[in-house]
C-alpha cells in the first residue's frame, strides 16, 4: 500500500493548476446585516447544498490547521455523525496539524492521509495561508495554487471533498507581524480567500462549507446580544471556544447535505394513538405516556447561551436546532389548551397548537435522557482523536516511519481499534418515556 499511495510532492504540483479570479464570474453577493460593521465586506453568496454528499460506508477524513487539532468541531462532526445519522456507518478520523497552510499539508498528505484511503475529506485552510496581513493577489494566487492541489490530489485519490474556508478572526493575534493591524483588515482579507475557496470549489466539483461568514455574523450578533467580552474566536482572537466550533461543525454538517431529521412523534390524543420514525420503536403508549426505545439520538448540549465556551450558545446564534437536530413531537386533537410534556427529569409547557404544528425536543430540552448516553460517546470520540493526533504527529513522522511506514501503520492501527470499538460500545440504544398531561 505503501509503495502505491506514496504520490512525490513533484507529482501532486504538477496538477493543472487554475487559480480562480473572481472578477471572472458572475457575481452575486450574500445579503449583509445593515450595519456599518459589514460595509467593507464583499462576500460572494455560497452555492446551495444539492442533496445528501455523504455515502454509507464513507471514510471521513477531518484536516486543517491548528484549529481542527483542537479536536472540538472534528469532535462535534463524528459525535454527531455517530449518534444522529448511525445508519450512515460513517467512520472518522482526524489529522489536524498546528501552524500549518494548505501547501504543508500538501507535503504530507500521502505520508499522513491517503494511506488510510478517506472516501470523503474537509479541508479547513486559509488562517495561516494569508499570513495575518493585508490581501495581495500574490498571497491570493499562492494559496488558491496550494488549495487546488490538494483538493486535486484527494479526488484523484478517489476522495470527495468538502473545500472549507477558515472562520474569521476575533482580534489581532499576538504572533501577526504588525499586530497594529486593524482586525478589520484581517477579515477583509479572509474574506478574499473565502472567495478563492467558492471559486475553487466550482472549479474542482467538490462541496463548500461556508465558515467565515457565518462565524462573522454570529460573532457580531453575539457582542451585541451577550457583551463585548464574548470572544467567538477565542481569547487569542483565531482559537474558537466551544461556541465557535460549533458554527465551524454546523458549517461542515451542513455541506454533506444532511437533512437533520433526527426522528417524529406523533401522538392523537382523541384516538389515543402513537406513532414513531425509523430508529425509534414504540414499545407501549398508555394514559398519555409513550415508551420509547431509540438507536439514533438528538445532538446534546448543555451550557449557559451567553458563555462563548458553550456548545449551547453556539446553538443560539446558528440554526443549528432547526437544520441539522430535529427531534420533533406532533400531538394532536388535544381538548385542553395547554399541555406540559415531561422527558426524563424537566417538563416544558406548550399550547396546544404549539404541539399540532410540532415541537423540537432537542431544542427544548437542555437535559434529557439521551444526555448520559451521549457524554459516554462523546468521551469515547474524544480519546480516539486524542489518538489520532499522537499517531500522525509523532508515530508516522518517527525514524521507524522513514524506514517502513506500512509497519508503523499497521502496529498503530492495532493500538487505534479498541478505541475505535469503544465509541460502538458506548453507543447503545436509550429507552425513556414522554409524557403528556393537560393543564
Amino acid at each position: 500500500m505503501q509503495t502505491i499511495l506514496r504520490l512525490t510532492l513533484a507529482v501532486a504540483t504538477a496538477i493543472t493548476l487554475l487559480t480562480f479570479n473572481p472578477n471572472a464570474v458572475a457575481q452575486t453577493y450574500e445579503t449583509k446585516p445593515a450595519n456599518p460593521f459589514f460595509a467593507n465586506f464583499e462576500p460572494l453568496r455560497a452555492p446551495l447544498t444539492d442533496g445528501l454528499y455523504l455515502q454509507p460506508g464513507d471514510r471521513l477524513a477531518i484536516i486543517g490547521d491548528s484549529i481542527t487539532e483542537q479536536k472540538m468541531y472534528s469532535r462535534i462532526i463524528e459525535t454527531y455523525l455517530t449518534v444522529c445519522v448511525p445508519q450512515l456507518k460513517i467512520t472518522t478520523r482526524q489529522l489536524g496539524w498546528s501552524g500549518e497552510t494548505a501547501m504543508g499539508f500538501l507535503q504530507r498528505m500521502t505520508n499522513d492521509c491517503l494511506w488510510f484511503q478517506p472516501t470523503i475529506a474537509t479541508l479547513c485552510y486559509g488562517m495561516n495561508d494569508f499570513h495575518y496581513r493585508p490581501y495581495t493577489a500574490a498571497d491570493g494566487n499562492w494559496y488558491s495554487n496550494n488549495y487546488n492541489a490538494v483538493v486535486c490530489s484527494l479526488t484523484n485519490s478517489g476522495a470527495r471533498v468538502i473545500l472549507g474556508s477558515a472562520g474569521d478572526v476575533g482580534k489581532t493575534p499576538h504572533w501577526a507581524q504588525n499586530t497594529n493591524l486593524p482586525t478589520e483588515v484581517l477579515n477583509l482579507s479572509l474574506c478574499h480567500f473565502r472567495n478563492i475557496d467558492i471559486g475553487l470549489a466550482a472549479q474542482d466539483k467538490t462541496r463548500f462549507a461556508d465558515v467565515f461568514w457565518p462565524m462573522l455574523v454570529a460573532g457580531f450578533d453575539a457582542r451585541q446580544k451577550y457583551g463585548s467580552n464574548y470572544a467567538l474566536n477565542g481569547h487569542d482572537g483565531v482559537h474558537p471556544g466551544w461556541a465557535g466550533h460549533l458554527i465551524m461543525a454546523y458549517a461542515f454538517l451542513k455541506a454533506m447535505g444532511l437533512d437533520g431529521n433526527i426522528g417524529t412523534f406523533t401522538v392523537d390524543l382523541g384516538a389515543r394513538q402513537a406513532l414513531v420514525s425509523d430508529g425509534h420503536t414504540l414499545d407501549s403508549f398508555t394514559n398519555n405516556t409513550l415508551t420509547i426505545t431509540s438507536s439514533r439520538y438528538p445532538f446534546c448540549a448543555t451550557g449557559a447561551v451567553d458563555n462563548d465556551t458553550s456548545i449551547r450558545s453556539g446553538m443560539s446564534l446558528v440554526p443549528f436546532n432547526q437544520d441539522l437536530n430535529r427531534l420533533t413531537l406532533v400531538v394532536k386533537n388535544g381538548a385542553a389548551k395547554k399541555y406540559g410534556v415531561t422527558w426524563g427529569t424537566e417538563t416544558r409547557t406548550y399550547t396546544a397548537q404549539q404541539l399540532a404544528t410540532g415541537v423540537n425536543l432537542a431544542a427544548d430540552f437542555n437535559v434529557n435522557p439521551f444526555s448520559a448516553a451521549f457524554s459516554k460517546v462523546d468521551a469515547a470520540v474524544t480519546a480516539k482523536q486524542n489518538y489520532e493526533t499522537h499517531q500522525i504527529k509523532e508515530l508516522f513522522h518517527s525514524s521507524a516511519a522513514k524506514t517502513n511506514l506500512d509497519e508503523v501503520a499497521a502496529a498503530s492501527e492495532k493500538e487505534r481499534q479498541p478505541l475505535v470499538d469503544a465509541i460502538a460500545q458506548a453507543f447503545k440504544p436509550v429507552t425513556y418515556t414522554l409524557h403528556i398531561e393537560a393543564k
